[in-house]
């Protein structure tokens, strides 16, 4: 389907507003041409007097024959003109800028809402920069197209027939003629528009990769300072650019010459119109008024066909970024997030795995995982890196969803509960805790509502981070900045903690969340684990075993599947892969 009937379809909800925005436009048009009838006219009040037209046509009723009152007359319908042109143009504009400012806030919000429906599959084979050049930019376009581009398009064509009809009623001989460069001009913009397009969806594309190479590097800023990699990533900025550049150069080479080509068809029609219309008036078979008024109104009726350049321009700009836009909301969802709804209190936190398996990219990660977690039991899973521990926990996520097999919560399968439920149900600490531009507060209550002050503290305290919250200069109401980047590793971790507290969920998720910190802090959030696991279903996913020697028990991984199970007395006890990598962090020697 063409970008533009998918816009239409996707606003359809904005149908009146199109009407009355489109009446508003076509009025304001008609009133627009007006000025130069009446200019004709006048002249021929000047020239015949009491034998004019409008004396003879129009106001004999009256029994207005005077010049003077006919050119009063004149007057007064001019200022109704002037006025009905000025009141429609500020009604078209108003309610085109609105439904323009409606379309794209829609657009935008329900392609982040869909963006954030999407499974994380999805994810590793876009960069965040390109999406964000999508929901940012090309909203943006789509916007000023409707803002400017449809009026405009209305507008030549309401002109051009209204204008037709004069001619055609004043000398049909001479609107022939004048109308004669339009399928010229209407083939010549289609012509370049066909050509446009391809070199406008590079442009967009190019942009795309502007956006998420800039995205990348100031995410990685740290990273690219510490190793003195400024001139290397510049000359890959300065790359991307170039493309765009170049994408844009190709673009603007068949672009700019619309104008000229439009320019010349236009220039044949008026001499053609000045030079036949002045014989026929010369010879007495066309008025002098009437004459007058074809003049003005050939250049009414072509001129605003230069604007089609423009037009075109902007037209084939929109298409490529709504089309890019409306198939990022077009992408399916692959992971449903309808299903039976439940209550997170009523969770007893029960988990079973049943011959579960997964893959990415036809790689094998899980295999034949079979494991039942009791409700209240604190599970660790170690193992080496890549052996499939945080899959197994994304899966219970539902950030994928299993290929094989199925897991099941409290006896129920966990695709077939509502995935906003299932996930409030569960409390999640990743290695790299999302943290907001927000305050210290705020990030504790994230995704909570009507949070006491008394029980962010709560939290705070359990996750052992009242100490440093104390010493910043706000305490809680102290901004923290872009993903948390004024606090260290350790804080960040403690706050992330805090939060799934907080959220009191009957199952804790903490993958990898001691991994990254101090050995001090490391101990502090091992002492609050011990308090918020207790009666919760944890699972803790862990490099440092010294983390997880307290569990009931704990599942060892190789290449996506469970080796060994069990508590780590009895695991060491069998000197098997838990026992080896105990000897290797600890530096035990066997015997």
């Amino acid at each position: 389907m063409h970008p533009l009937k998918r816009l239409f379809a996707y606003a359809s909800r904005y149908r009146r507003d199109f009407r009355l925005a489109t009446a508003y436009s076509v009025l304001n048009k008609f009133f627009d041409i007006l000025p130069e009838v009446l200019i004709g006219v006048a002249v021929d009040v000047v020239v015949k007097g009491e034998e004019s037209f409008l004396a003879k046509q129009v106001l004999v009723g009256l029994g207005i024959s005077d010049v003077w009152h006919q050119l009063l007359f004149l007057g007064f319908i001019n200022v109704l003109i002037w006025g009905g042109e000025s009141l429609f143009q500020y009604l078209y504009e108003v309610k085109w800028r609105q439904l323009a400012q409606d379309i794209q806030h829609d657009l935008r919000l329900d392609a982040y809402q869909h963006v954030q429906k999407l499974e994380m599959a999805y994810f590793e084979n876009q960069r965040t920069g390109n999406l964000l050049s999508i929901l940012n930019d090309d909203v943006n376009q789509m916007e000023r197209f409707v803002n400017g581009g449809a009026n405009q398009i209305i507008q030549v064509f309401c002109s051009s027939i209204m204008v037709s009809a004069v001619f055609f009623a004043l000398q049909p001989s001479i609107a022939l003629i004048a109308l004669l460069p339009v399928p010229l001009i209407l083939f010549g913009a289609f012509w370049f528009q066909n050509r446009l397009a391809p070199r406008y969806t590079e442009v967009r594309e190019a942009a795309g990769d502007v956006s998420a190479r800039l995205n990348n590097n100031l995410l990685g800023l740290a990273t690219i300072k510490a190793f003195a990699a400024e001139g290397f990533e510049a000359s890959h900025i300065d790359a991307a650019s170039r493309h765009y550049r170049a994408a844009n150069a190709r673009a603007i080479r068949i672009s700019a010459a619309i104008t000229p080509v439009i320019r010349m068809a236009i220039l044949s029609g008026f001499t053609a119109t000045l030079i036949y219309g002045g014989w026929l008036t010369i010879h007495g078979e066309l008025a002098v008024g009437a004459y007058s008024v074809l003049v003005f109104l050939t250049q009414r009726l072509l001129w605003p066909l230069t604007g089609l350049a423009e037009v075109a321009d902007m037209y084939q700009r929109s298409m490529a970024a709504i089309e890019r836009a409306l198939n990022l909301l077009d992408t399916p969802i692959n992971i449903p997030y309808e299903g039976q709804h439940f209550p997170a209190q009523g969770v007893k936190g029960e988990l079973r795995f049943e011959q579960v398996g997964f893959s990415y990219d036809g790689r094998p990660t899980l295999a034949d995982i079979n494991l039942t977690i009791g409700a209240g039991q604190t599970v660790a899973f170690v193992g080496s890196t890549g052996s499939g521990k945080s899959t197994l926990v994304k899966l219970l996520l539902r950030f994928y969803a299993a290929q094989h097999g199925r897991i099941l919560l409290d006896g129920q399968a966990i695709d077939s509960l509502n995935l906003q439920d299932l996930r409030r149900a569960i409390g999640y600490v990743a290695q790299d805790s999302f943290l907001t531009d927000g305050t210290v507060a705020e990030n504790i209550a994230y995704g909570l509502d009507s949070v006491s002050d008394a029980d962010i503290a709560a939290a705070a305290q359990a996750a052992e981070a009242t100490e440093f919250i104390s010493k910043l200069p706000l305490g809680f109401a102290t901004r923290i900045g872009e993903r948390g980047q004024k606090l260290s590793g350790g804080q960040r971790q403690r706050l992330a903690l805090a939060r799934a507290i907080l959220k009191n969920p009957p199952i804790l998720i903490l993958d990898e969340a001691t991994s990254a910190v101090d050995n001090e802090t490391e101990a502090a959030i091992q002492r609050s684990l011990d308090v918020v696991s207790r009666g919760r279903t944890t699972i803790v996913i862990a490099h440092r075993l010294s983390t997880v020697r307290q569990a009931d028990c704990i599942h060892v991984l190789e290449n996506g599947r469970i080796v060994e199970s069990g508590q780590h007395t009895s695991l060491l006890a069998q000197n098997g892969s838990y026992a080896a990598l105990w000897r290797l962090q600890t530096g035990e020697r066997s015997n």
